[in-house]
């Protein structure tokens, strides 16, 4: 299994959620783990994390993911022409992160479809999850149409592959 070298995160100014440095993250037990540290721009008034950025560090963990695994972004569109979209994003927010603290984005239970995937995806702090997420991606052509997944993104992506997918309900939620 492929590792990446974590460096650690300091306080060099880098854009929203971002680590600091060329890090991917690292691989453990077929989960990617990429590390960001909240800054100012990312919180609102009060110093927790505006909602809606959870998705971007989720975004970024993924990207790192794809890097890490030798097929980064760019060399799909590249090489292919190819591109993903989220398709459908679930998400339950359990608890808030606050403004200096390091995060981890857990990107796992990877399961391949024919033209996309589902990505589970858990935000943590110390070990505690804070926020959970079941993404849908789609891969789609030059047109905007959805393309089967190449068959060396597949291979790539196998090692992250889950038996099931997360449980996003929490203690006395439906679900619904």
């Amino acid at each position: 299994m492929k590792t990446a070298k974590s460096a650690p995160l300091d306080d060099t100014g880098a854009g929203a959620g971002e680590s600091c440095g060329a890090e991917t993250g690292r691989i453990e037990d077929g989960t990617h783990i990429f590390p960001v540290r909240v800054y100012f721009e990312d919180t609102d008034a009060a110093g927790v994390v505006f909602y809606a950025n959870y998705l971007r560090f989720a975004e970024r963990a993924r990207t790192e993911m794809m890097r890490a695994i030798g097929v980064p972004h760019s060399g799909l569109m590249k090489e292919h022409g190819l591109v993903f979209v989220v398709h459908r994003c679930d998400i339950l927010y359990r608890r808030p992160a606050h403004l200096d603290e390091v995060l981890e984005v857990h990107t796992g239970g990877i399961e391949l479809t024919g033209t996309g995937l589902w990505a589970d995806q858990i935000v943590r702090r110390d070990g505690e999850d804070l926020v959970r997420m079941r993404i849908r991606l789609a891969c789609v052509g030059p047109e905007g149409r959805p393309v089967k997944l190449p068959q060396e993104l597949r291979d790539a992506l196998s090692p992250f592959a889950a038996d099931s997918a997360i449980d996003l309900r929490s203690k006395g939620d439906s679900g619904e």
